[in-house]
């Protein structure tokens, strides 16, 4: 296994910078309007966060209604992006399989909403 590029080092702060936040899918939806086959999901973050709407490229292993209560994990920290007409407040996190399909990073236990990634 090779050692990363000292240039890809990033500090304790720097990473403590990044907000990422567990929530619950509460609502998801076709997007078909996106560019890439993807969905428009709410996710609540728990009081603090509140709910937040995103869009997804998670098509390849996901349908809208296999989603709703499903907890996932976002940073909610990034400023909002237009994706055509949806406005997409988080970026909910996955790895891509070996087909590029993303699959969905969870807890592996049910938590509070709104809990962070330390």
């Amino acid at each position: 296994m090779s050692e990363p590029d000292e240039g890809l080092y990033i500090t304790f702060e720097d990473f403590m910078r990044v907000d990422i936040r567990l929530g619950t899918v509460v609502d998801a939806k076709p997007f078909p309007e996106a560019r890439k086959p993807a969905l428009k999901l709410w996710i609540d973050f728990g009081e603090k966060v509140g709910i937040k709407k995103t869009s997804a490229q998670i098509t390849a292993h996901y349908q809208p209604d296999q989603l709703i209560g499903r907890q996932v994990a976002a940073v909610v920290n990034f400023p909002p992006r237009q994706i055509g007409p949806f406005m997409s407040e988080v970026l909910t996190l996955g790895f891509a399989d070996d087909k590029g399909g993303i699959v969905l990073l969870k807890a592996d236990q049910t938590l509070q909403n709104g809990a962070r990634l330390f």
